[in-house]
């Protein structure tokens, strides 16, 4: 069988992508767009692929709306988000909670970034987020969504690193495309010192994208869902041991925590209509896979 896969080049994900990883029942054509969240919109809404990675906040999402697609607790790629909002020192110091009645961009409102750094914000330093306005470049990625009263969508070509360069807005959550100037700062201070104690206390990573499968498959070829988590596995045993230890580990339970974190902060932060249950994500046939 063959399965239309969105699925980038991760240090996990290679050995599936490059050949090492192969299997008798199941070929997976990677034929998704190099940043796999560029795929995501196609994958929900116009069912271009079969089965491939998914940003977590966005799965709950697509979940809540009621589409038809199965979660593997498998994460693909997970971080601490501590260091991931920044603004220009030129323009003032700010601490968290300075953010409160000024104006903050984020690609989209329901990025998973977004989603942890808020949360952080929100649960570590006292940020109403609710005070904060929120300005946006993309839509989401389901058109059932739409963004809470205090989000303001962006012309189309809008840049949030040159916004928040020229203080347009005060602070932007950018994650790995902040600039590399001298002038940025984060705003969590001192942020991997915050994260090391984050994770001692909490003793998890933020997950950001895992595996999914359309629903149809876990239906018709429970054999061919059970040999797609078998081969993720084996692919993260050929990956460097320190990019293993920065990620989340796999298996529903080693992760239950930090999926009811994502599912508590999305519905606190208006990005899901209700508070969805860890194993609705799941069903009989991918529940125990990845262990």
């Amino acid at each position: 069988m063959q399965l239309r896969t969105n699925l980038a080049d991760y240090p996990v994900t290679l050995a599936m992508k490059d050949g090492r990883v192969t299997s008798p029942l199941v070929t997976l054509d990677c034929r998704g767009p190099k940043t796999a969240h560029d795929g995501f919109k196609a994958m929900l809404r116009e069912n271009a692929f079969d089965c491939g990675e998914l940003a977590i906040i966005t799965y709950l999402q697509a979940k809540a709306y009621g589409k038809p697609w199965v979660l593997l607790p498998t994460p693909i790629s997970g971080r601490f988000q501590h260091h991931c909002i920044g603004f220009n020192i030129e323009h003032g110091e700010l601490q968290p909670k300075d953010i409160e009645g000024r104006i903050v961009g984020v690609r989209t409102y329901a990025q998973t970034t977004g989603l942890w750094v808020r949360g952080i914000l929100q649960h570590e330093y006292g940020v109403d987020l609710d005070k904060v306005a929120w300005l946006t470049v993309d839509e989401s990625h389901l058109s059932e969504y739409s963004d809470p009263p205090n989000c303001r969508k962006l012309p189309k070509g809008s840049k949030i690193d040159e916004m928040m360069m020229n203080g347009e807005v005060a602070a932007a959550i950018l994650g790995v495309d902040m600039p590399k100037d001298p002038r940025v700062r984060t705003l969590v201070p001192d942020p991997h010192k915050a994260a090391a104690q984050w994770y001692e206390r909490e003793g998890l990573i933020p997950i950001n994208h895992l595996f999914v499968v359309h629903e149809d498959l876990t239906k018709q070829r429970p054999d061919v869902v059970r040999e797609i988590a078998r081969m993720i596995k084996e692919s993260r045993s050929y990956a460097p041991s320190s990019v293993v230890a920065g990620l989340p580990p796999l298996g529903l339970e080693a992760n239950r925590k930090g999926l009811e974190m994502a599912i508590d902060w999305s519905y606190e932060q208006k990005i899901i209509p209700r508070r969805i249950k860890v194993d609705e994500l799941f069903n009989d046939v991918t529940a125990g896979l990845g262990v």
